[in-house]
């Protein structure tokens, strides 16, 4: 046992021996009373043999270096609470409390809620946004590098690419920025894990430079949810550090069975990669071919449609699939309802012109062939729209407080409708993605509701820190 570094077979082994649990959990590996739905006889804790998470030395050790290996990094961390973790730790190691960072205005709410707990100020950039589609573009190298020298205080850079439609930035140029100024550059690539292995890998954010990179495996990798992984390179940021801090924000009960799955993740892509995902490509690059033929929807950067198309995009996740409704009388609920209520496919997320699909290494022809019989079907059968909209650059809120300071304030409820110009004390947010729309600190404008009306227009959920919308707590 000692010497297994085959997390899985470690746990088969162990479950079919004659080894009594005296320990958690409190299922106890009993299959013959709970039954074999759940994989029980895998299920377990740090026992003798299987390594501490948070003090790795064996199994776990080996696979942390296997991590690094694939993705050619100094230190990889196995995650077993999602990308969130990672994000919290990697913010945490990276500044000292009251520190100033510079942030793409579409991260992810975890990186809202570091700030807060470590009682950041944050300065933001407001990424393009794409007139023909409403998405937002990349972040410009130049916004980064103005930014900078208007706040030499920056301590941290923290930056979303492939963003959850697919966006891609030029991490590249910008980590060369970043590092002129002695400072490290975070990377949630929660949604690019695969990219190291498809021909985009030199717009991967391992590849490009970043310091610290998030990666969720389960969103685009075969791995169970909240099956994650952390990359460190370079000298910026201490892997012990960053360690300690994931101390702090990830379980101190691991999940073995989560574990194994990254493990075998990680066993998928040494052994199978070159061969899967040049498969892979073939059928996005033949999906690609048929969409060619559609006359309404549009594929993003599929088909007809190319990057070319959308100037305030650097580069475009190939896997992702956004379906554009702009041309049609329909809008991105309504093409998830139909999708699903007459094809049984179902979609990623609703957007108020387009609907998100994603792929991944594991999709089938099949899946393919049905995806593409339902766009053509809706495709023939949607009213053309007369007159698309245009979408424009959303303003930034002012803020008053930072987030540290505002959710320390005390204020009152208010129908949101009567709120503009007040002061708001939560977060408001469309989910998914969870980008926050509103943070605490920022005043209500005429253009956030807009936003927000909008979006309930078209049946997007939006969510608020109470969760009691049309009210919101605001400060006068």
């Amino acid at each position: 046992m000692k010497n297994e570094t085959d997390l899985l077979k470690a746990l088969s082994a162990y479950g079919e021996s004659a080894a009594y649990p005296f320990h958690m959990p409190g299922h106890k590996r009993n299959t013959a009373l709970l039954g074999n739905t759940l994989p029980y006889s895998v299920d377990i804790t740090e026992i003798d043999g299987f390594d501490d998470l948070h003090h790795p030395c064996g199994i776990l050790k080996v696979l942390n270096e296997r991590l690094a290996a694939l993705y050619g990094v100094s230190h990889s961390f196995a995650l077993v609470n999602g990308s969130t973790c990672g994000i919290l730790a990697g913010i945490a190691a990276a500044t000292q409390r009251g520190d100033t960072v510079l942030l793409a205005r579409n991260c992810h709410k975890s990186v809202y809620n570091a700030i807060e707990l470590l009682g950041l100020s944050p300065v933001y950039i407001q990424p393009p946004t794409d007139p023909a589609t409403g998405i937002l573009g990349s972040i410009p190298p130049e916004s980064v590098r103005t930014a900078l020298e208007t706040h030499p205080e920056i301590r941290l850079v923290l930056l979303t690419s492939p963003t959850y439609d697919g966006v891609i930035s030029d991490i590249r140029m910008i980590a060369e920025i970043v590092h002129q100024k002695g400072i490290p550059l975070l990377v949630d690539e929660a949604h690019g894990a695969h990219l190291m292995f498809t021909a985009q890998k030199a717009d991967s954010a391992v590849s490009a430079g970043a310091d610290i990179v998030i990666h969720s495996l389960h969103k685009t990798l075969p791995a169970l949810t909240q099956c994650a992984a952390a990359h460190l390179r370079g000298d910026l940021v201490s892997p012990a550090a960053f360690a300690q801090k994931l101390a702090v924000f990830e379980t101190s009960s691991p999940s073995y069975i989560l574990l194994a799955s990254v493990a075998e993740c990680v066993r998928f892509l040494e052994e199978q990669a070159a061969s899967a995902f040049a498969a892979y490509q073939k059928r996005l690059a033949a999906f690609s071919a048929q969409c060619r033929q559609l006359r309404k929807l549009t594929v993003l950067c599929k088909g007809k449609d190319r990057l070319e198309n959308h100037p305030c995009f650097f580069a475009f996740d190939d896997g992702k699939l956004p379906i554009v409704t702009m041309k049609t009388d329909l809008d991105g609920q309504a093409l998830v309802a139909r999708l699903r209520r007459e094809f049984a496919l179902e979609s990623e997320m609703a957007a108020v012109s387009y609907a998100l699909l994603m792929t991944s290494v594991c999709d089938t022809d099949e899946g393919f062939a049905r995806l593409a019989k339902a766009l053509f079907a809706v495709d023939r059968s949607a009213a053309p729209c007369a007159a698309p909209p245009v979408f424009s650059n959303i303003p930034l809120p002012q803020m008053r407080l930072s987030p540290a300071q505002a959710v320390l304030q005390t204020g009152r409820r208010c129908f949101i409708k009567d709120s503009v110009g007040k002061m708001s004390l939560e977060t408001v947010w469309c989910y998914p993605p969870g980008i926050p729309l509103l943070l605490p600190g920022e005043e209500i404008s005429g253009a956030i509701l807009e936003q927000l009306e909008t979006a309930q227009r078209h049946d997007l959920s939006v969510y608020s820190t109470s969760g009691t919308l049309p009210q919101i707590t605001v400060y006068d």
